[in-house]
């Protein structure tokens, strides 16, 4: 039975996704900060199929949490990230950007590197480890109205790369997937409108069938995948003088 441990579990595409592969017959621990949210999902499955921990990725005993969680579980084999936070911030309140770098820098660092560690004394040829995160597309390019969202989104692609090499330069059976959603129907995105705005359920379905594949990277959905195309092609002068909002 394949073992998996979701940090983020709580909302949105990481309690979707942990859902999916319960229902797929995988071991789970779930974590994230509210635990009566932790306990329904488990609910929702066989006695002893999902464990829980309640546990915050900006707080420095997060790993230790999650080190009994992962052995009430039995092991890890694929480790996903889906804690993150974003905000627009056009008036630029540091009190924002300063949450958002400890949690979608810090937290994640912390976290990821744990996750690297232990594949790197357990994963084996026969038995590899998957780290696999969700980023977004909003790392393409520095976005105005959300500074520290798109820097840190970006800093997590670019985090994720180096990785990648590391794990090869020291021969380790690690895999990796960098997930880039779109604009999701989540609790995050619960205060503005946004385009192209996407159902959570079709976008799990889609992660799931990324991390059977192992993607290396996949962008969520095919709309996302060739509005990201052209947005690479914008000359870097050009876009910093568009005005880019939601409104």
């Amino acid at each position: 039975m394949k073992r998996a441990i979701i940090i983020g579990a709580t909302s949105g595409i990481g309690r979707e996704v942990a859902r999916l592969l319960a229902k797929d017959g995988w071991q789970i621990g779930i974590a994230g900060r509210r635990e009566e949210l932790l306990q329904s999902l488990q609910a929702e499955f066989p006695e002893g199929q999902v464990k829980t921990a309640v546990l915050d990725v900006t707080d420095t005993d997060a790993p230790t949490r999650l080190q009994s969680l992962i052995g009430e579980v039995g092991g890890m084999d694929l480790y996903f990230h889906s804690s993150g936070i974003g905000y627009q911030n056009a008036t630029l309140d540091p009190d924002i950007e300063m949450r958002t770098a400890r949690t979608n820098g810090e937290g994640f660092v912390r976290m990821v590197t744990f996750a690297f560690n232990y594949f790197k004394s357990h994963a084996t040829k026969e038995n590899p480890g998957h780290i696999a995160v969700i980023s977004s597309i909003a790392g393409t390019k520095g976005i105005g109205v959300a500074p520290a969202y798109s820097a840190t989104k970006r800093f997590q692609n670019t985090y994720i790369q180096a990785l990648v090499q590391l794990a090869h330069m020291q021969h380790l059976n690690i895999h990796f997937t960098d997930i880039r959603p779109g604009f999701v129907a989540t609790d995050l995105l619960r205060d503005a409108r946004y385009p192209l705005l996407m159902k959570v359920e079709p976008v799990a379905r889609e992660i799931v069938r990324a991390l059977k594949h192992r993607r290396r990277i996949r962008i969520i959905d095919w709309r996302y995948r060739i509005l990201v195309f052209f947005w690479r092609l914008i000359p870097r002068p050009l876009w910093e003088r568009l005005r880019v909002s939601n409104g």
